[in-house]
Parts: C-alpha cells; sequence; structure tokens
C-alpha cells in the first residue's frame, strides 16, 4: 500500500510541478481511495523572494542553512514548508492538517 501511494505521489507531483498554473493541493485517502483535495492553507507563491515572504508571512518557525549547488534554503511555518532556491520560492509544501 505505501509503495502504491508514493507511487501516486510521484505521479501527482510530477503532473502539478508541470502545470504551467500554480495549484496548492493535499493528498488524502479515503476509504483505500488516493484522492487529491484542494489545500485550505495559503502559501508563497513561486518567484517570490526572502524578504516578501517574510512581510507577508512573518518570520518562520525554523530556517534550515543553504545545501547543494544552486543553494535551496528551507523555512518551515505552523502549517508549511517554503522552499527557496538562492532567494526565491520554488515550492511550498503544506503539512498534513
Amino acid at each position: 500500500m505505501r509503495s502504491m501511494l508514493a507511487s501516486v505521489a510521484t505521479a501527482v507531483i510530477t503532473i502539478v510541478m508541470g502545470s504551467p498554473l500554480p495549484a496548492q493541493a493535499e493528498l488524502v485517502v479515503v476509504d483505500g481511495q488516493v484522492r487529491l483535495r484542494d489545500a485550505q492553507v495559503e502559501v508563497p507563491k513561486r518567484g517570490l523572494n526572502m524578504q516578501t515572504v517574510e512581510a507577508r508571512f512573518g518570520a518562520p518557525t525554523a530556517r534550515s542553512g543553504a545545501v547543494g549547488s544552486p543553494p535551496i534554503t528551507r523555512w518551515d511555518y505552523a502549517d508549511f514548508s517554503v522552499y527557496f532556491e538562492h532567494s526565491l520560492v520554488i515550492h511550498a509544501v503544506v503539512r498534513g492538517i
């Protein structure tokens, strides 16, 4: 079951990330069926800079240092995490609610 969920999650992420439109969704399992539903949490949009994110959402609860090349940084908030490449948002992930 976990393997199937991982495969479905990978496929959904690939589809959503390849989409030209921004999407906020979460995977849920209902009666053994994996479904996609709109997330109810507002998150920073792709392309915003760190200063704009902090001004709009406040200071994060935790900041991880930059890793890799290009440098990827993660900021954690109560309901979501934001990933930056250099200083620009590349993705935001809503935590399980």
